[in-house]
């Protein structure tokens, strides 16, 4: 009975990592949606952190008694593409490794198996990177005959090849500075995570103080007021399920994991995440192709 708990318990962070890059695919998709929409990425961010943190405050509450990486990675998506980030987000679990070696959290003994193992992971998640780099995927979602017509002569007008070329490297930017910001999170939960182990509360007040961080950004380089009303129910759900989900609960999720397994563990999930994400790519990009 002991050693059923026991095993248990051990695949609990599995199973919380595998949940967590399913909830992440979806919350991705839904962001690339609105964001070729119109929508502001402050104000998303904003509305993302504001409902995160009033929604987890109070389970942190009654239960114990990250907003620039959000930033960067939702610029890069503007830029680019979902699928295209997707290898950035390959990126982490390196980074992470690296940036973790010089704390001691990790070490490498480079003739022992585990080590090569090491190795061997990492040099998959580079490779993994550079294929997602060259895949440039159909897109997700159909636009009406208007819409249509309206990017037609935009692309046509506005975007000449150098100008689409500078968005792109311009998104591959914001996304490698995202990717170095969320592997630093990784680092900085595993100290955190020993000196205030409440994962809720915590996630509540990074959430509650990315969400003021966010806000003023956006008043001072934004000062129409007409962006931060929402338009359509997709934007409404898509705030919302981010909100709740992709910035409330998997930040629970992974501060959990990375408390339990340690940061490079909860990292390298990441590829399952592309993996995921290219499935439901596919899959929707099918129902409505």
């Amino acid at each position: 009975m002991l050693n059923s708990m026991a095993d248990c318990n051990e695949w609990k962070p599995f199973i919380a990592m595998i949940t967590v890059d399913f909830a992440f695919s979806i919350v991705n998709i839904l962001l690339k949606k609105v964001l070729d929409e119109g929508i502001n990425h402050l104000v998303l961010v904003t509305y993302r952190l504001s409902i995160s943190a009033l929604f987890l405050g109070p389970i942190g509450y009654f239960w114990e008694r990250a907003s620039l990486t959000q930033c960067f990675f939702l610029i890069g998506i503007q830029y680019t593409s979902a699928t295209f980030s997707c290898a950035f987000i390959n990126m982490v679990p390196v980074v992470t490794f690296i940036m973790a070696l010089p704390f001691k959290m990790e070490t490498v003994h480079i003739k022992s198996n585990s080590g090569k193992a090491k190795i061997l992971g990492a040099l998959v998640c580079v490779a993994g990177a550079i294929l997602l780099t060259v895949y440039r995927g159909a897109p997700l979602f159909n636009p009406s005959p208007n819409q249509a017509v309206t990017r037609a002569m935009d692309q046509g007008l506005k975007l000449s090849h150098a100008r689409r070329a500078e968005r792109w490297t311009f998104g591959c930017v914001a996304l490698l500075v995202g990717t170095l910001l969320w592997s630093s999170w990784f680092v900085l939960q595993s100290h955190i995570g020993r000196r205030y182990p409440c994962q809720y509360s915590s996630t509540a007040i990074m959430s509650f103080f990315g969400a003021i961080q966010s806000a003023v950004l956006c008043l001072s380089t934004e000062r129409s007021l007409s962006i931060w009303v929402l338009k359509g129910k997709i934007e409404i759900i898509t705030v919302l399920y981010a909100g709740m989900i992709g910035s409330g609960l998997c930040y629970v999720g992974m501060s959990w994991c990375v408390k339990k397994r340690g940061p490079v563990f909860t990292a390298a999930f990441s590829p399952l995440f592309a993996g995921i994400h290219l499935c439901n790519h596919w899959l929707i990009h099918s129902s409505m192709g």
